[in-house]
């Protein structure tokens, strides 16, 4: 065995190499197109910092809702890297290569390659959002620790979406595995809507703040909204778009499963069109009766792209439009669950008109006996 010292340049060979020079992007570089991101993103919170340092409540809410913007839109780039078969042009994870952290032949098309690299990128996005939101709420004044444990939800949620995502490419994109990262991400989006509603009302205790059964029927919503999209990884799992031609597929038969998310997809416009119906009838606040409307048109819009997409055998792009209609579903039914309750301080009771005056109760208002 020999006992020579190794030069520094044999030591620099065996580092893994940082940049990929055979991916190459509209002329240039996928390393390029990487430097010119992150000098874009350190330019970008630089222009920012105001807001995140000494955040106003409108500086706040518009983190919050870039903050679901983030975590419904990487549900979305997953798709692409689905339908475009990309899932494995990073082979290892936390590598992209057994070798390389950067796709360096991968035995994938550098478009592929550059597709599954890029959505892992995205994460650190997803993830700087997450972490700017927890420090505009540590930095708000008065601090509220309600606001700061769903922040600090977010980025927990997005570590444990690498978790998840490194589990999908070390099973070969099992469907369970592809499911349970979109599933997390929509978990993830639930919170951040909560996180949106809540910081624009003062601290509090919830309260329902519409007719009990409109309440009622936000809650179902909520749980066969969430059925919906479990059956939707189910068809997914089932179908074509696996992810990777080797990639692994359940067994089941796809007009079976297909008719199950339909019946389910149906439910939840019934219930939607209960939840508007309600809202206009018992004279429910602004919120909610917006929030119903748009959550029918999102289903209904939804719904019929469902079927066309079935008619047409399943087309990627309109695959890729579906989870977009998926995630902006449930965002909706998320908005309207929360636009049923309102956060009331301690000591203060709803009274007079209890949907309009509470539900609709704007950040900069002080609260009566505040």
């Amino acid at each position: 065995m020999s006992d020579s010292p190794v030069s520094p340049a044999t030591a620099m060979t065996d580092l893994p190499p940082l940049a990929a020079e055979d991916i190459v992007l509209l002329g240039a570089p996928l390393w390029v197109w990487q430097v010119v991101a992150a000098v874009a993103g350190v330019l970008a919170l630089v222009l920012l910092a105001r807001s995140i340092w000494n955040p106003t409540p409108g500086s706040l809410r518009a983190w919050a809702a870039a903050n679901i913007a983030v975590n419904a839109g990487i549900a979305v780039t997953g798709a692409v890297v689905r339908v475009t078969s990309s899932g494995l042009g990073c082979s290892e994870w936390p590598r992209c290569t057994p070798e390389s952290f950067v796709p360096i032949d991968t035995g994938h098309s550098a478009f592929n390659a550059a597709i599954e690299f890029g959505n892992r990128t995205l994460t650190f996005i997803v993830l700087a959002v997450a972490v700017i939101v927890v420090v505009a709420v540590l930095r708000s004044r008065p601090r509220r620790r309600d606001l700061l444990r769903m922040a600090l939800i977010v980025p927990i949620g997005v570590v444990g979406q690498a978790v998840v995502g490194g589990i999908t490419v070390w099973s070969g994109l099992h469907p369970a595995s592809v499911a349970a990262h979109f599933l997390l991400s929509m978990v993830m989006t639930f919170v951040t809507v909560a996180l949106y509603v809540r910081c624009q009302e003062p601290e509090g205790k919830p309260r329902v703040t519409v007719a009990p059964m409109l309440h009622t029927v936000a809650v179902g919503l909520v749980v066969v909204g969430f059925l919906l999209l479990v059956a939707g990884t189910v068809v997914t799992g089932t179908g074509p778009h696996g992810g990777d031609a080797a990639a692994p597929r359940w067994d089941f038969a796809m007009v079976t499963v297909t008719r199950l998310h339909s019946a389910l997809a149906w439910l939840t416009l019934a219930g939607s069109i209960g939840a508007l119906v309600l809202a206009l009838r018992t004279g429910a606040g602004r919120a909610t009766r917006l929030s119903s409307v748009l959550l029918v048109a999102a289903v209904a819009l939804q719904g019929l792209l469902g079927y066309v997409q079935y008619a047409l055998a399943l087309p990627e792009a309109l695959a890729v439009l579906h989870v977009l209609g998926s995630a902006l579903v449930w965002i909706a039914i998320s908005r309207l669950y929360f636009s049923t309750t309102s956060l009331v301080p301690a000591g203060e009771e709803i009274s007079g008109d209890p949907v309009g005056r509470a539900a609709e109760r704007s950040p900069a208002e002080p609260s009566p006996g505040r």
